[in-house]
């Protein structure tokens, strides 16, 4: 009996101490700040702060400045980060940074950007990804990236090289192996973002969005002064249709140049919109897109990110980006007129989707003919333009001054109906 009473003893200990290991390696649950905002990111399923780190401010700050950073953004409710930069003393300072809080940030990082020696690389080669990669892991002293994403795709011939490459093989690898849990990707072309999320390879995008790219026709280049001469009157079509898409089919955005890449849409001579917005603004325009689940950002010192999460406490006259957007100087270059598809003009009375019907408008005119996809799409909605009875209640509520009935006419002529 004794005997007996011995081993159910040591198993009960073997059970014991055999809990104890899996808890030890179980991960660890971020708590919800109730005064963070937080959204699914897609399909993944994981809950992420509205508005997060990029690791831009990394690699001009030490080793300390770092985890005063990373802690006071973890402590506030920041529980995602984008890693993109290859740079060894960026990721070093953030791996310091996240200390023995890693289980705590949700971690995009970038699988095709390598440190040659002197500079971030952007490449494809499966060796030096494979280099890149590990030296990740190492310097965030983990053995596990949140969302593995391939770094950086523009052009659309990037995208077709890589199908059945090694390339695509090692990152579809890693998720196997468990080393990424999640696959995406970043890009600043709406064109090829979408092909990517139509691939269903993808759960996130990192993408380009503000209320001046919206409004550049995509596959030119943000970056060229003379981009801006000729903005479109609302939001480029195929920008739509990625953001639909990716609603639709629960694919997460997670925004990058929120404010236009630095603080140019903060400051009105550095703006193409020729008018000053606020991080509020900016934060609300593209929080407004049910597609986006968080905006990075560029923070250098723990003292700043209180700037950042002002959004979440600032009154909806603070986050108000129509009133900016619809002055006249904002107006003289982003196109007077043009819909935004914002809906500020419902309810029609007669039941018509003013914004579905522009946006179908627009992406015609944009093609040059209604193809088979938008005139079926316009036989869906249940009232189309011809039905309207030119009241004007939409035009007394549109912030842009858009000329509904005109835009109800042209739809007519148009689609036919």
């Amino acid at each position: 009996m004794k005997r007996l009473q011995l081993v159910s003893m040591s198993i009960i200990f073997i059970l014991m101490a055999a809990c104890v290991m899996v808890s030890c390696h179980k991960k660890k649950t971020f708590v919800e700040n109730p005064d963070m905002e937080y959204r699914t990111l897609g399909s993944t399923g994981l809950r992420v702060g509205v508005i997060g780190l990029g690791c831009g401010g990394f690699d001009e700050i030490d080793s300390a400045t770092s985890r005063e950073l990373v802690t006071y953004a973890l402590d506030h409710g920041m529980n995602y980060m984008d890693i993109y930069d290859a740079n060894p003393k960026v990721r070093s300072n953030i791996g310091y940074g996240l200390g023995d809080r890693r289980e705590e940030m949700i971690i995009q990082g970038h699988i095709g950007c390598y440190w040659n020696g002197e500079s971030h690389e952007r490449t494809r080669e499966v060796d030096k990804c494979k280099k890149g990669f590990e030296d990740l892991l190492t310097r965030l002293n983990t053995d596990y990236i949140d969302i593995g994403m391939m770094h950086i795709f523009d052009k659309m011939e990037d995208w077709e090289a890589v199908q059945g490459s090694d390339y695509l093989q090692y990152v579809q690898d890693l998720k196997k192996e468990g080393k990424i849990k999640h696959i995406g990707v970043s890009s600043h072309n709406a064109e090829v973002a979408l092909a990517i999320a139509k691939s269903g390879i993808v759960e996130v995008i990192m993408f380009s969005l503000n209320p001046a790219f919206d409004r550049v026709v995509s596959g030119k280049n943000p970056w060229d002064p003379t981009t801006f001469e000729n903005m479109l009157p609302g939001i480029d079509p195929v920008r739509v249709e990625l953001y639909d898409y990716c609603a639709q089919h629960h694919i997460a955005i997670t925004v990058m140049k929120t404010f236009g890449g630095g603080d140019r849409l903060l400051d009105a001579e550095k703006s193409p919109l020729k008018t000053a917005l606020t991080r509020e603004q900016c934060f609300a325009y593209v929080l407004a897109k049910p597609c986006v689940a968080t905006a990075l950002c560029t923070i250098d010192n723990a003292s700043k990110v209180d700037e950042y999460l002002h959004y979440l406490k600032a009154t909806d006259a603070e986050k108000d980006y129509n009133a900016a957007l619809s002055k006249p100087t904002a107006q003289a270059d982003a196109g007077k007129g043009g819909c935004t598809y914002c809906s500020h003009c419902d309810p029609c009375p007669v039941g018509i989707d003013i914004a579905k019907v522009n946006k179908l408008l627009d992406k015609a005119v944009l093609a040059g003919e209604v193809t088979d996809e938008l005139a079926a799409e316009y036989k869906k909605l249940e009232h189309h333009a011809g039905e309207c009875v030119e009241c004007g209640a939409c035009e007394n509520r549109c912030p842009f001054d858009v000329p509904v009935r005109e835009k109800m006419k042209e739809a007519e002529k148009v689609f036919g109906y």
